[in-house]
């Protein structure tokens, strides 16, 4: 019996890996949203409550926490380059499978939402033009190497930038690269971190800037998944509403990035991918749903 549940359990831990890769590669992908890939993986209440409860159930939310961060990291250094690759060579394509892969599953999330009223269909809405309206916000235009020059002030917006990165990282269909993009943080923090791993001219400088990043993230993580287990537990429905609409109204985000005028083949080959996308992940829903009644 010892045995058999040794074995469920690292089952589960293995399964908790896998969605954690899933996540990290969503963070990659612009436009994209972890929280999004959570939610349909239907492990976003856990990571919420985990992250909710840090400091007052430590142990067991670093247990639940720490193969969904291993996971994420193995995700991002496994598939970087294959879909980097994808986007700069192939970029209608690959969106599209990653387009495919979100919509097919949403049915899930839809029977959380329960039955479509007046005020669910309102918040509904209201969360999909929010998402929406974010692919068409002009980027800020910063100085290059300014992250090298800030004051006090500079700083504390820094870290502000960093509060509401996380929000756009907890909240699903909201990107955060995308808002690191509207606010003209994006290019300058990955030029940056790029230097900083390959040893450039500040690393103490590069460290103090991204130390202060990851203390607004962090804090936001923090803040906003209270806020999230809250509506999740309050509002349950409305809050899935909000969540359906999230995720659908950032499709325009992430078609944004990418080269409207392909040449008819190029809409083929990604009509072809939207669909495997969808099966693929629809597949893998009703799979899992049968494990879990079996």
């Amino acid at each position: 019996m010892q045995n058999v549940k040794e074995r469920g359990k690292l089952a589960g831990v293995l399964q908790d890996m896998l969605c954690g890769a899933a996540i990290g590669v969503a963070f990659i992908i612009p436009g994209f949203s972890g929280g999004t890939v959570a939610a349909i993986l239907g492990v976003y209440e856990r990571i919420v409550g985990a992250i909710a409860d840090f400091f007052k159930h430590f142990k067991e939310s670093v247990a639940t926490l720490l193969p969904f961060a291993f996971g994420m990291l193995l995700g991002v250094a496994a598939l970087i380059l294959p879909i980097r690759w994808g986007l700069e060579y192939f970029p209608l394509p690959t969106v599209s499978l990653f387009v495919g892969l979100s919509l097919g599953g949403l049915p899930p999330l839809k029977r959380r939402a329960g039955k479509t009223d007046l005020r669910k269909f309102a918040v509904f809405l209201a969360a999909a033009a929010l998402a929406a309206s974010l692919a068409f916000l002009p980027a800020a235009d910063r100085p290059e190497g300014f992250l090298y020059r800030l004051d006090f002030g500079g700083y504390l917006l820094l870290f502000l930038v960093g509060l509401v990165a996380s929000c756009a990282l907890v909240v699903p269909g909201i990107s955060g690269s995308m808002l690191l993009l509207i606010l003209g943080y994006y290019a300058p923090l990955v030029t940056l971190i790029t230097e900083f791993f390959l040893f450039g001219t500040q690393p103490l400088q590069s460290v103090l800037v991204l130390t202060t990043v990851a203390a607004g993230i962090a804090a936001g993580f923090f803040l906003i998944s209270k806020l999230m287990r809250y509506l999740l537990k309050r509002f349950p429905e409305t809050s899935y509403s909000a969540v359906l609409g999230f995720i659908l109204g950032s499709v325009p985000c992430v078609y944004i990035s990418v080269v409207p005028n392909a040449s008819p083949w190029t809409w083929v080959a990604s009509f072809v991918s939207l669909v495997l996308g969808v099966a693929l992940s629809y597949g893998f829903m009703k799979f899992a749903e049968g494990k879990k009644r079996g």
